[in-house]
C-alpha cells in the first residue's frame, strides 16, 4: 500500500483511478493492472496542475485495455512548464505517437504530480520535512518486491539504467545524445527554484515542482525500472560456425584414420582385414552364351540350348550335417556316382577363404532341375545353364566336333576346337557379400559386383546341310557294302573353293561323344594321309603338258614293265613291247610305264615344283584342326627306284582334302584356289555378319593346258575298258582318275588298300569336284570309290539345278 493510503482526501473517498465517472466503487476495474497504481481519482487530479493551473483537455488517444472506457472523452493531459506533455515528452525521447504499452506506463508519475497539486499549503512543510523518507518509501513501493535489493542507492545512476533499460534496440545509437540531452535538463532544474524556495524534483529531463509530488511523495521522475530484457535467441551464426568445426573435425578423423591404414598399417593387420572381408565375399561365374555354328544357308548344325546346372554351396550348415544323404537323393538325377559327389560337398580352403560354389553337374535337364528343387535339398540349387545340342545327331560331327559338360564348356574337338575361344565368348562373373554362420546367403544391399558375360560369336560355314546329308549317307552305305574300315568324301565349289560337304566314316552322335572311341571320331579328309597313288598321274600329265614335254595328241611307246632302280614297275593293263598309246589311252588305262616314262622327261626337279603347285606337302588351312600336311619325296632324298615311285603316287602322302584342292585347279582353268570351310563369323553382341578372309590363289596351268587335261581325263570314264567307267554321271560329261595307294598308319603302311575316285562335272565347264577314298581289304578306286562319287556328283548337281553337259563327250584314240 502507498505510505499516504490513511490520509482523508481534500474530496472525500475517491473511486479508484481510472475508473470512468459513473462506474461504481465496487465494480471492478476492466484492466488489472489499475489495482497496482493507487486509488487517487483521474478525476481529481484534472482539477489542479503544479502551478494551480487548470488544464485544457486537448484531444488525446484513449488509453488501452478499458482504461478509459468511455472514447468521446478526453485524455489527460498534464502541462509541464505550460505546455502539453505530447510536446515535453520529446526532451524525453519519446513521441506522442509512442506506442499505448509505453503511455500507460508512465500514467503513474502523472497521476502522482496531480495529487500534489491538490495537496493542502499547511501541509506541505511536514511533507518537506518527510520527503526524503517517504519519497524513499514512494519508490520501494512502486518498485517490484523481488527487485527491491537490485535498486541502486545513486538515483542518477539508476535513473540512467532505468533509460537505457526503456530505450528500444533500434535506438541504442541515439543513447549518446540523449544522455547528454538529459545532463542539460538536471543542470537547468538545479538552477531553477519553485515559489517557495525549493528544487524541483529531477527526472527523465523534465521540471517537476513540489506540487507534483503524489500522494506517496514521489515525484513523477522517480519511475519503476523496466524489466531486464529477455535472454536472447540462440545465435545461428554461432551455430553455424560450430557445426562447421564439428564437420572439419569429422573429415580430419577419417582422413586420418585412412592415412593410417594405408601407412601406418602393418603388413600382419593388412592381410587380417583382407581375410576377414575375402571370408564375406563369394562369386559365381555368368557362363557366356556360346556362338552357334550354321550351314552356309543359315541352317543350325550344333547351337546351344537351355539347361540348368546343379551347384553347392560347401559352407552351409546344415548340408555338412548329412552329406551321404544329400549325395545319395542326387546321384540318381544326375547320373553321377554318389561318391564322386559327396567329394565334391566336402569343404574346401582357399587362399582367400573358403570355398563357397561349386558344380555338380551342368547341362541338366530342366526336367531333372525342377525334380531336384521339388527336393528342398539344403545347400544344393539350381540356376540357369547352357547346354550344347546338335539337331542332325551325327550330321558333319566328325566335323563339327563337340564341347566338354564341365565347368567352361569348352570346344574338344572339330570346329568346336579350333574355334573354340571365338565361341565361347568371355564369361562374366558376379562378386556378393554374405553373411557368417546361418545367415549365409547374399546379403541385401551389401556389396555386390557384375561383370556382365560377352556372348560368343556364331560361325557360319560353307557347308551345305543337304550335300553334306546326301554325302554322308551315301559314303556309309558304300563303305558297310566294301567293308572299308575308314572312308571319307569332300564336295569341292570349284570357283570359290568353299568346302561343300567334308564325310567322314564312321561317324557319331555328337550329342553323346562320350560312347565313342577316339579313332572313330577323327576327320578323314584333313587327318588320314595314304598314298594318293594313281590320282597323282594327273598332276605329271599337267606339269608335262605346261612344260611341253608331252603334246596333246602325241603317242608314247610303252612295254609291259619297266625298271627303276632294283624295282620293275608294271601296268595293270599290261601292254605288248612297242605299243604307241596316246596320252588319254595312258590315263585311261592307268599305264606306271607312260606316266614314269612323263616323268623322265620332267626330271625330279619339276616334278617336286609342280607337286607344290598343286598344294602338295602342306595343309590346305580349310580351318579343320590338326589337319595332316603330308609328305613328299625332295629331289636329293631321291633313290633309283624314286624315279618310278614318285610320279604314280608311290613314296608321297596326301590328305584327301589336298587331291581334292589340287583337282581344283584342273576344274578351275589351270588356278589353285584354297579351300575353306569358313564363310563368315556372326558376332553375338549385334549379330553383324563378318566375311572371312578371301582365300589364296596362285596360277599352276595355263588354261588351255587345263581344258586339254580335263578332256583327256574324261577317257578314265568314257572309254571302255577304263578304270573310272562306274564313275559316269547320267547327263553330265564327268573327267576324273582312279587310284590305288596305301593306308599308312602311325607312319607305317598297312596291308589294305586305299582305293579313291577324284573327279569333277560337268568335264566341259566343272562346278564342283568330289574327292572319295575308302580302306578296305583288297580293291581299286575304280571298284570301291567310283560308285560312291557317281551318286554323291549326281545329287550335287541336280541339287543346286546345274545344266546337263549341252555337248557330247569326244571319242577318244587310245593307241595306234
Amino acid at each position: 500500500m502507498s505510505p499516504r493510503d490513511d490520509e482523508t482526501p481534500r474530496r472525500g473517498s475517491q473511486p479508484r483511478r481510472g475508473s470512468s465517472p459513473d462506474r461504481s466503487a465496487e465494480e471492478p476495474a476492466d484492466d488489472p493492472r489499475e489495482g497496482r497504481r493507487g486509488r487517487s481519482s483521474i478525476g481529481e487530479a484534472r482539477a489542479y496542475t503544479p502551478r494551480g493551473r487548470t488544464v485544457a483537455e486537448r484531444g488525446r488517444l484513449p488509453r488501452n485495455g478499458g482504461r478509459n472506457a468511455d472514447p468521446f472523452r478526453p485524455a489527460l493531459q498534464v502541462l509541464d512548464g505550460g505546455e502539453s506533455t505530447q510536446r515535453s515528452s520529446r526532451g524525453r525521447g519519446r513521441t506522442a505517437d509512442q506506442p499505448p504499452a509505453q503511455r500507460d506506463s508512465e500514467q503513474p508519475r502523472s497521476r502522482a504530480k496531480a495529487k500534489d497539486a491538490e495537496e493542502p499549503r499547511g501541509r506541505a512543510k511536514a511533507r518537506d520535512a518527510e520527503e526524503p523518507r517517504s519519497r524513499a518509501k514512494a519508490k520501494d513501493a512502486e518498485e517490484p518486491r523481488g527487485r527491491a535489493k537490485a535498486r541502486d542507492a545513486e538515483e542518477p545512476r539508476s535513473r540512467g539504467r532505468a533509460r537505457e533499460l526503456d530505450e528500444p534496440r533500434g535506438r541504442e545509437r541515439t543513447r549518446e545524445s540523449r544522455v547528454s540531452r538529459d545532463s542539460r535538463d538536471r543542470r537547468d532544474t538545479r538552477d531553477r527554484r519553485d515559489d517557495r524556495g525549493r528544487r524541483p524534483a529531477q527526472g527523465n529531463g523534465r521540471r517537476v515542482t513540489d506540487r507534483g509530488r503524489g500522494p506517496s511523495g514521489r515525484t513523477g521522475d522517480q519511475r519503476r525500472p523496466t524489466p531486464a530484457e529477455p535472454p536472447k535467441l540462440a545465435n545461428s551464426t554461432r551455430r553455424l560456425r560450430l557445426g562447421t568445426v564439428l564437420a572439419l573435425s569429422l573429415f580430419v578423423t577419417i582422413g586420418v584414420r585412412l592415412v593410417v591404414l594405408q601407412v601406418a598399417t602393418s603388413p600382419e593387420e593388412a592381410a587380417s582385414l583382407l581375410e576377414l572381408r575375402q571370408n564375406r565375399l563369394s562369386s559365381v561365374t555368368l557362363p557366356a552364351s556360346r556362338g552357334s555354328i550354321l550351314d552356309r544357308n543359315g541352317n543350325v548344325l550344333a547351337h546351344s540350348v537351355e539347361a540348368r546346372y546343379v551347384a553347392v554351396d560347401p559352407e552351409n550348415v546344415t548340408l555338412q550335417k548329412d552329406i551321404p544323404g544329400t549325395a545319395a537323393k542326387l546321384a540318381p538325377l544326375l547320373g553321377v556316382a554318389q561318391s564322386e559327389l559327396i567329394a565334391d560337398m566336402q569343404r574346401t580352403k582357399l587362399v582367400e577363404g573358403w570355398l563357397k560354389f561349386r558344380y555338380l553337374a551342368r547341362g541338366v535337364n530342366v526336367a531333372v532341375a525342377d525334380k531336384i528343387d521339388a527336393l528342398k535339398l539344403p545347400g544344393i540349387y539350381t540356376h540357369f545353364d547352357e547346354r550344347r545340342d546338335v539337331p542332325g545327331k551325327d550330321l558333319a560331327s566328325n566335323l563339327i566336333g563337340f564341347t566338354g559338360s564341365g565347368d567352361e564348356q569348352r570346344g574338344l574337338e572339330g570346329l568346336e576346337a579350333r574355334y573354340d575361344e571365338l565361341l565361347h565368348g568371355t564369361d562374366g562373373k558376379r562378386v556378393f557379400e554374405v553373411g557368417a554362420g546361418k545367415l549365409n546367403k547374399p546379403i541385401p544391399d551389401g556389396y555386390q559386383q557384375d561383370t556382365p558375360a560377352q556372348p560368343g560369336s556364331s560361325l557360319q560355314l560353307t557347308i551345305d546341310q543337304d550335300i553334306q546329308y546326301k554325302v554322308q549317307r551315301v559314303l556309309d552305305v558304300e563303305a558297310k557294302k566294301r567293308g572299308a574300315t575308314l572312308a571319307g568324301a569332300v564336295v569341292l565349289d570349284v570357283r570359290t573353293g568353299e568346302v561343300l560337304a567334308q564325310a567322314s566314316y564312321p561317324s557319331y552322335n555328337a550329342a553323346n561323344w562320350q560312347k565313342t572311341d577316339a579313332a572313330d571320331r577323327i576327320d578323314v579328309p584333313s587327318s588320314i594321309v595314304t598314298d594318293p597313288g594313281s590320282t597323282h598321274k594327273a598332276f605329271i600329265f599337267g606339269a608335262a603338258l605346261q612344260e611341253g614335254v608331252v603334246k596333246p595328241d602325241e603317242l608314247i611307246e610303252i612295254g609291259p614293265g619297266l625298271k627303276k632302280g632294283d624295282i620293275t614297275f608294271k601296268d595293270t593293263h599290261r601292254q605288248d613291247p612297242g605299243t604307241m598309246m596316246t596320252l588319254p589311252g595312258l590315263l585311261a588305262y592307268s599305264s606306271n610305264v607312260g606316266t614314269i616314262l612323263i616323268a623322265d622327261r620332267l626330271g625330279k626337279d619339276k616334278v617336286y615344283e609342280y607337286q607344290q603347285k598343286f598344294g602338295l606337302g602342306s595343309a590346305t588351312g580349310e580351318g579343320m584342326p590338326g589337319e595332316a600336311s603330308g609328305e613328299l619325296l625332295k629331289p636329293e632324298d631321291w633313290s633309283g627306284s624314286a624315279y618310278g615311285s614318285v610320279p604314280i603316287g608311290h613314296s608321297v602322302s596326301a590328305t584327301l582334302i589336298q587331291m581334292a584342292a589340287g583337282y581344283g585347279v584342273i576344274a578351275n582353268d589351270g588356278v589353285y584356289i584354297q579351300p575353306h570351310l569358313i564363310k563368315a563369323t556372326i558376332s553375338g553382341a549385334d549379330n553383324k555378319a563378318t566375311p572371312a578372309a578371301a582365300p589364296k590363289t596362285h596360277k599352276v596351268l595355263d588354261p588351255q593346258v587345263a581344258s586339254q587335261l580335263r578332256e583327256m581325263m574324261e577317257a578314265v570314264v568314257d572309254v571302255e575298258g577304263g578304270t573310272g567307267k562306274a564313275a559316269a554321271v547320267n547327263g553330265y560329261r564327268v573327267a576324273g582318275k582312279t587310284g590305288t595307294g596305301d593306308l599308312l598308319v602311325k607312319g607305317q603302311y598297312t596291308s589294305h588298300d586305299a582305293g579313291s575316285f577324284v573327279g569333277m562335272a560337268p568335264a566341259e565347264n566343272p562346278r564342283y569336284v568330289i574327292a572319295v577314298t575308302m580302306d578296305v581289304n583288297r580293291g581299286g578306286g575304280g571298284v570301291v570309290a567310283a560308285p560312291a562319287f557317281s551318286e554323291m556328283m549326281s545329287y550335287a548337281l541336280l541339287h543346286n539345278q546345274v545344266p546337263p553337259s549341252s555337248t557330247p563327250a569326244p571319242t577318244f584314240k587310245i593307241k595306234q
